[in-house]
């Protein structure tokens, strides 16, 4: 592998910032952040948006081109957007930003999850916010859902958009989700595949679990582009790894807020800096914006609505 694919995820929906003083919140921050990712190294930009006030996970459009048209005119990073938004957001709030913006990129869960977030309130203690203990505790009695109904009423959308989806991984249960769309023509080749790991109730980030669902993906699909992402303390050592194995990796913020045991990112830069910098040391080098354009056939930025 000559080039990899560094994506940087700004801000996410897991974090809450009374556990960082460095998450961005505001369309300017996040925009910010994705600008010097792309400074560092990054080829892509996985964009959230938050209520600016609060800094509450929010899907509200206009925060949504706020912060992509403001990235947009300042570099050419691949902004690959959300259609996960955040938790307890229904399928029309979600698919809004494809169908809105007809982006080059978007995420693209792949089934039904438990997406546990309430150690993290009991790890935290006390908050800035009052939304952000109760965001946090009500994910034990929740689910991130996608039915199959839903996969293919995503899968119209993207065609619809010319928007290439990132499928997103979960488990290895979603990687039969993904065969079964393939053969009925739902989801067309090539594929872009993101394994995400750590995430309690989807499979653990182990080096074994990582070369299973590689491996797993192969055998139903065959080859296809790959990437992986990894929560907390396990992004950097799993993200090294696919870097040996061929694959393509996600850093930021919205994964880890740490550079390394006990000390916070002081942006998601700093984080594509370090798996740049392993990279180079392993002889890749980060593909530009329109390197990965052309290794993932992606339309164009000039093709967007924004």
């Amino acid at each position: 592998m000559e080039k990899v694919i560094i994506s940087a995820a700004i801000t996410g929906a897991v974090a809450t910032p009374s556990m960082s003083p460095h998450l961005p919140v505001t369309p300017q921050q996040i925009a910010d952040e994705a600008v010097k990712a792309y400074e560092a190294g990054a080829a892509v930009a996985h964009i959230h948006v938050r209520d600016p006030n609060t800094g509450k996970p929010s899907s509200n459009i206009e925060l949504f081109r706020e912060a992509i048209t403001n990235v947009k005119s300042r570099c050419n990073i691949i902004l690959c957007l959300t259609t996960g938004g955040a938790l307890g957001m229904n399928f029309e709030e979600r698919i809004r930003v494809v169908n809105t913006f007809k982006p080059e990129l978007a995420s693209f869960n792949f089934g039904t999850l438990n997406f546990n977030l309430s150690p993290l309130a009991e790890r935290q203690g006390t908050f800035k916010y009052p939304w952000e203990k109760e965001y946090l505790e009500m994910t034990k009695d929740i689910t991130l859902t996608n039915t199959f109904k839903t996969l293919e009423e995503y899968s119209k959308a993207f065609a619809k958009n010319k928007t290439k989806p990132e499928i997103e991984i979960y488990d290895s249960g979603m990687i039969n989700n993904l065969a079964y769309m393939v053969e009925k023509g739902h989801i067309s080749r090539p594929l872009y595949v993101q394994f995400v790991m750590g995430i309690l109730g989807g499979i653990p980030a182990t080096p074994k679990n990582l070369m299973f669902l590689y491996e797993t993906t192969c055998g139903a699909i065959g080859e296809c582009e790959w990437s992986v992402c990894a929560a907390g303390l396990h992004q950097i050592p799993i993200c090294t790894m696919a870097l040996t194995m061929g694959g393509n990796t996600r850093v930021g913020l919205e994964d880890s807020l740490y550079i390394r045991k006990g000390v916070l990112a002081k942006s998601n830069a700093e984080q594509v800096e370090k798996i740049a910098r392993i990279a180079l040391e392993l002889g890749i080098e980060p593909a530009t914006p329109d390197e990965a354009r052309k290794i993932l056939g992606l339309k164009g930025l000039d093709r967007v609505n924004f």
